[in-house]
Order: C-alpha cells, then sequence, then structure tokens
C-alpha cells in the first residue's frame, strides 16, 4: 500500500469568504449573497461539484490510452440538490447533498463499447467520487486555541 498525503489550510478573509491555499495556489471560496456571503468566489459545496468534475476529466484522460479511446474533448456538467434549511439548522434535514448527478460530453471517434469500458473504469477509480459515493472516516478536529 502506498498512502500519500494531500494537505490544505483555509483561512477566513472577511465575513463568510476565505482563501483555500495547497502547495503554491490559492482559491476564493465564498457564499453567495444570499446565504450570507459577498460572493467573491464558489462555495464550498460548488467547490464539491467542480473537483469532482475536474477529477472525472482528469481519470478519463489519464486511462484513455489503456483502453484504446482516443478523447479530442471532455466537458463534465454537474448538478447537486442540497435543502440549505439543513445547513442552516431550520429543519431536520441532511445539510449535504442528498443527489448529484453527471453529463459527460466526450468527442472521440472511438467504439461506444470502448468508451463505455473506459467510463466504467473511471467511475470505480476516481478518489473524488469514491470519497463522496462511499464516504470517508472525517477525524474529529483537534483544536489549538491562539491568544
Amino acid at each position: 500500500m502506498v498512502l500519500k498525503t494531500f494537505k490544505a489550510t483555509v483561512n477566513r478573509k472577511n465575513g463568510l469568504a476565505v482563501e483555500a491555499v495547497t502547495r503554491n495556489f490559492k482559491i476564493n471560496v465564498d457564499e453567495p449573497k444570499e446565504l450570507g456571503g459577498t460572493n467573491t468566489g464558489m462555495n464550498p459545496v460548488e467547490l464539491l461539484l467542480n473537483s469532482l468534475g475536474a477529477c472525472q476529466t482528469i481519470a478519463l484522460t489519464t486511462f484513455a490510452k489503456k483502453y484504446g479511446v482516443h478523447l479530442e474533448h471532455i466537458r463534465v456538467e454537474l448538478e447537486g440538490d442540497l435543502d440549505t434549511d439543513g445547513f442552516l439548522g431550520k429543519a431536520d434535514v441532511r445539510p449535504g447533498f442528498q443527489d448529484i448527478r453527471l453529463k459527460l460530453y466526450l468527442k472521440t471517434d472511438t467504439a461506444e463499447d470502448k468508451v463505455n469500458k473506459l467510463i466504467d473504469y473511471v467511475q470505480s477509480h476516481c478518489p473524488v467520487a469514491d470519497s463522496i459515493g462511499h464516504g470517508v472516516k472525517i477525524e474529529p478536529p483537534k483544536i489549538v486555541v491562539e491568544k
């Protein structure tokens, strides 16, 4: 087994806006105005959808050659249903996504059976899809109070 640890740091900037940092890359994350933010970036659940779409695209590209699939272009469209009353504590409903849907648009001249084998492989090997779909243990946070 080869475990690789990935790291992220998130710092609050202003109001609900935060800056997410990994390696030397930064992303601004915020909430839309109707959820109390200032709309300066995607919100965390939108970022999660984008992470899933990016992982699908990268996995398709990575494994296409293995399955003899030539991919000229890939576009992934995603939608997720979330009841914001769960997050806001207004109702006893799950705060996270209840359903996520993907549409893969692939420009290819490869036979459909080969493409389907590639897609099956990607769906069973995409780390983000696996983490979302099968859950991942999240350890309780260690708290450091700074003064």
